[in-house]
């Protein structure tokens, strides 16, 4: 982000003590040698002291910013202990953002940036990103996209720098970025630099200079990653095994193994009548019971069917009820139908034993008027058995299944909702958004 800085210098020199000419204050140079330019930290005045001497660059007596990080502390990022030698307030209209410099005697300078709570680490490029289109650039093979451009102005400066810094000193900016890094690059009529900054977490800087944790940064900045992106990742692998591993317990416990039928008879008149089916055995130590009535015939009428389950050795009794309907007519529109000719349901969790289903049904005819015809009969006139009663068992229940796998997804679903708003909510940020809305000024 700033003009190119030397490269890594021998071991560190001892810290130098000088006078501000201006205000006759103490400035240490930490980086003595190799400092150009440094700022007073009582008075903000500009020093040179290229020559071994000091001289007054620019004099000022507004007192300046206390950084958040002060100068002289130390602190270590990415297996390197570091010391905040200089301190830069930038802006660009309305945008501002804080800058230290960070100096190791053997591994050189860095930089550490501050914007609305944000932390980044700058390395400063000796090479220069290879262009692939307007928008992009690509480095170590990952491509980073176009996001911001303008022209930043230092606004403070206090401590030491490796170029001729002064207030109101402007560059032009370029930045583009992907989850986790940005590459910015500055021009000025002397020189082009490419600096590429790295995503801090909280809790590193936190550890490394003791700085408290931010409030929540939002909108994110260009190139803070989501907390919710490595998370899905992980999320869908979790989620696809639990997937399948329901589905394995469906194929092995699912469907269901028809035990018994019988067939019987539905009087005409709608006189109430019952049926015993039985015995039926019940084998596992619990299971789903499943009892299915099909009426072939049923035409403008129904059957009301209760179902009573009775443990033969304990008398313990499972009730379940349901109806077959079917009507038809012709209206407007023309023909139309409506209902089912047979019903399931179900009893859960039965356990292991004999039993007989008992089933009280009664048929119904459906008229315009409510009269019900015992001579016309409401079903088409057959010999034939006129309700069909299968019973079967199974382990488990298909909804439970579904139910089952909702749960599993639904956690990650809400975390691609909130990854999604966090993307927009990011690029929505940018100088050079895909689409603006109606209304736009720019």
């Amino acid at each position: 982000m700033q003009p190119e800085a030397p490269l890594a210098p021998p071991p560190a020199p001892a810290v130098r003590a000088l006078s501000c000419p201006n205000c006759g204050g103490t400035v240490e140079l930490r980086a003595a040698g190799y400092t150009v330019h440094v700022g007073c930290q009582y008075c903000g005045s500009i020093l040179d002291t290229t020559d071994g001497l000091v001289k007054l660059v620019t004099q000022a007596h507004a007192a300046q910013v206390t950084p958040d990080i002060p100068l002289g502390t130390r602190g270590a990022l990415f297996g390197v202990e570091w010391e905040a030698i200089g301190y830069l307030r930038r802006s660009q209209d309305y945008y501002r953002w804080d800058e230290y410099l960070l100096f190791n005697p053997y591994h050189g300078y860095r930089w550490l940036v501050n914007a609305r709570g944000g932390w980044s680490f700058g390395t400063m490029l000796t090479r220069v990103p290879t262009w692939q289109t307007f928008s992009s650039y690509t480095l170590d093979g990952a491509a980073y996209m176009r996001f911001f451009a303008g022209t930043a102005t230092v606004d403070r400066v206090v401590g030491e720098f490796y170029w001729r810094v002064a207030v109101g000193e402007t560059v032009k900016t370029g930045d583009w970025v992907r989850p986790g890094f940005m590459l910015s690059r500055e021009t000025s009529e002397r020189e082009e630099s490419w600096t590429l900054n790295q995503w801090v977490p909280d809790r590193m800087m936190v550890q490394a200079f003791g700085v408290a944790p931010a409030r929540r940064v939002w909108p994110p900045l260009p190139h803070q990653p989501s907390p919710w992106g490595a998370w899905l990742g992980k999320g869908a692998l979790i989620g696809g095994i639990a997937l399948a591993f329901l589905l394995v317990l469906s194929i092995v416990l699912g469907g269901t193994r028809w035990i018994t039928s019988q067939s019987l008879p539905v009087a005409v008149d709608g006189r109430e009548q019952n049926a015993t089916i039985g015995p039926i055995h019940l084998s596992d130590r619990y299971q789903r019971v499943q009892v299915r009535s099909t009426v072939p015939r049923l035409e403008n009428g129904w059957v009301d069917l209760d179902y009573s389950l009775v443990d033969r050795r304990t008398q313990q009794v499972f009730a379940a009820s349901g109806a077959a309907e079917r009507y038809q007519g012709t209206d407007s529109d023309g023909p139309w139908t409506e209902g089912a000719r047979d019903s399931d349901v179900s009893i859960a969790a039965v356990p292991a034993g004999d039993y007989d289903l008992i089933v009280d049904y009664k048929g119904n005819r459906w008229s315009e008027n409510g009269t019900f015809y015992p001579d016309g009969g409401w079903m088409e006139p057959t010999n034939a058995p006129q309700i069909v009663v299968e019973v079967g068992s199974g382990t488990l229940y298909g909804s439970n299944l579904f139910l089952a796998a909702l749960m599993i997804a639904m956690p990650w679903l809400i975390g691609l909702l909130l990854h999604l708003r966090f993307e927009k909510a990011r690029k929505g940020e940018s100088d050079f958004q895909p689409a603006r809305s109606e209304g736009s000024d720019d």
